[in-house]
């Protein structure tokens, strides 16, 4: 039986987080009104729609019913719900406040949730005027090039430069779009390999940083993840170095992850936390060592570090706002550049034709 439950694990994928975070509310909910944890379970298990989740559910009422701990049960699919779910859920269990640590896990969640939505939404309209710009221009080079090139190659006129650049890049996509297709496929492969190694994702990772506008964004989100994450462990008694090598668990940019297994080893050896972060400024903007600094200093860390949470996930708000007033006008001069040097290609020589006939 164990044998036969110990290799099932491993097929279990990740519960989504709006599973997670409807399992930690009806769950809060339920041992607050006075339920057993058993019953607890097979009712929010009726209310899951994930069949993973359902399945992982099922093993989990069956272990708690023969007397185990629900952190326990649920460290064994620690890849579905991951390290900071369940210690939150532990500690809860520890200090008899699991109901309130399930509640207040759901709440963060939810905040993590908002937060890379609304990453995800500043980047979804430059895309779609990208892929609009790419669409405008491809019909032109495909549809109504092709059709005009013999008209001008008869008549023997001059063609522009821009024209002529214009032809050049018309045949050559006309003629080569097969073997474009294949190279954007062998990039994407080669690319999906190569980000596979952590060398080349970390330089990738930094590389984003760099970014004008979507860095800033970055860092922001992720010293918000960051500091939110650290706050609500230190909150609920986690020591400090155990806490932060909780939070590099999660978050899945190496250049921070490689940062806070740093400070954890600095601060086993004595240093303050805040004396690390002041020597990555690139990363660390100065705001946060010195927030943590007082925190550290007056003993009221975890609430600085919700703080800092709050804090950055305002200014992300505030910079997908403005996002949207920088990057409108920029997409829709590229767009603009791009639309009229075809049509400027196209209407130039037939203007040339009409006036030597006009002659």
């Amino acid at each position: 039986m164990n044998k036969k439950f110990s290799f099932s694990i491993p097929f279990f994928s990740k519960v989504p987080l709006a599973e997670r975070i409807l399992f930690s509310q009806h769950l809060s909910m339920m041992i607050k009104a006075g339920m057993t944890e058993v019953e607890s379970l097979k009712l929010v298990k009726r209310q899951m729609k994930n069949r993973n989740f359902q399945k992982i559910l099922d093993k989990v009422i069956v272990n708690v019913e023969n007397g185990q701990f629900l952190s326990e049960s649920l460290n064994q699919f620690k890849n579905a719900f991951g390290d900071l779910f369940i210690n939150i859920i532990k500690l809860g269990e520890i200090s008899g406040t699991l109901s309130e640590n399930l509640s207040y896990l759901a709440e963060e969640m939810k905040k993590d949730r908002a937060l890379r939505a609304k990453v995800q939404s500043a980047l979804i309209y430059p895309f779609i005027i990208l892929f609009a710009t790419l669409g405008v221009t491809s019909a032109l080079i495909f549809f109504i090039v092709p059709k005009i090139i013999p008209v001008f190659t008869t008549l023997g006129i001059k063609l522009p430069l821009t024209t002529r650049i214009l032809i050049g890049v018309s045949n050559f996509v006309f003629n080569y779009y097969l073997w474009i297709i294949i190279g954007i496929i062998v990039f994407i492969i080669i690319w999906l390999i190569f980000i596979q190694f952590k060398k080349v994702r970390y330089f990738y990772h930094r590389l984003i940083f760099l970014m004008p506008i979507f860095g800033k964004i970055s860092i922001g989100y992720h010293i918000a993840n960051f500091t939110r994450i650290l706050g609500l462990l230190l909150k609920s008694g986690v020591r400090i170095v155990e806490a932060i090598s909780l939070a590099s668990e999660i978050t899945s940019n190496l250049v921070y992850k490689k940062s806070f297994l740093e400070a954890a080893e600095q601060i086993k050896k004595g240093e303050a936390l805040y004396t690390y972060l002041e020597k990555k400024t690139s990363i660390f903007p100065p705001t946060v060592s010195r927030m943590i600094e007082v925190g550290e200093k007056t003993g009221n860390l975890d609430v600085n570090l919700l703080y800092l949470a709050e804090f950055y996930e305002n200014e992300i708000d505030e910079k997908i706002k403005n996002l949207s007033s920088i990057l409108e006008p920029i997409l829709l001069i590229v767009m603009g550049l791009l639309v009229g040097f075809v049509a400027i290609s196209i209407i130039t020589p037939i203007y040339e034709i009409s006036q030597n006939i006009g002659r």
